[in-house]
């Protein structure tokens, strides 16, 4: 075997090496990527079957209903189109109807989303910057302070 022919060989391994390593971080980040969608865009597209996804909105008025065993279904709106959700959980404490919420879970087989956690605003000022703007593109933005959650945010 010549130097060249060897140089060559190994040349080849270590771009194999490569491209296996690359393949397999990729794979990986795949399994691990959560996307965002609003009521309107789940409308739009639909929800991937069978992967994690978040939606996110305001919880609709009148829609919240404890049920059994810690059973809740609850609406969530972005003012153009809702969505159902169920969560069996507690629910965190500044949970209600009217405020901003994202639930991450996948779709149920009847339309209804089955949510897996609940996240919920943290403070008057907070709202996911997702949530915010699927908000304004809906036309429900209704900030309580008069400013703009993605300047709040960067405070």
């Amino acid at each position: 075997m010549t130097r060249k022919r060897r140089r060559l060989y190994i040349a080849f391994a270590g771009l194999l090496c490569v491209a296996t390593a690359a393949a397999l971080i990729l794979t990986a980040f795949e399994d691990n990527l959560v996307f965002f969608y609003s009521p309107s865009d789940v409308q739009a597209k639909g929800l991937p079957e069978g992967r994690t996804a978040r939606i996110g909105g305001l919880v609709e008025e009148g829609s919240v209903e404890h049920l059994d065993d810690d059973r809740v279904e609850f609406v969530v709106t972005d003012g153009a189109h809702s969505l159902p959700v169920v969560y069996q959980g507690a629910l965190p404490d500044l949970f209600r109807e009217g405020q901003g919420v994202v639930a991450e879970g996948q779709a149920g087989d009847n339309g209804v989303f089955q949510a897996r956690e609940i996240l919920a605003r943290h403070d008057e000022n907070y709202m996911p910057a997702e949530v915010a703007d699927a908000l304004k593109e809906s036309g429900e933005w209704r900030p309580e302070t008069g400013e703009d959650p993605a300047e709040a945010k960067s405070r």
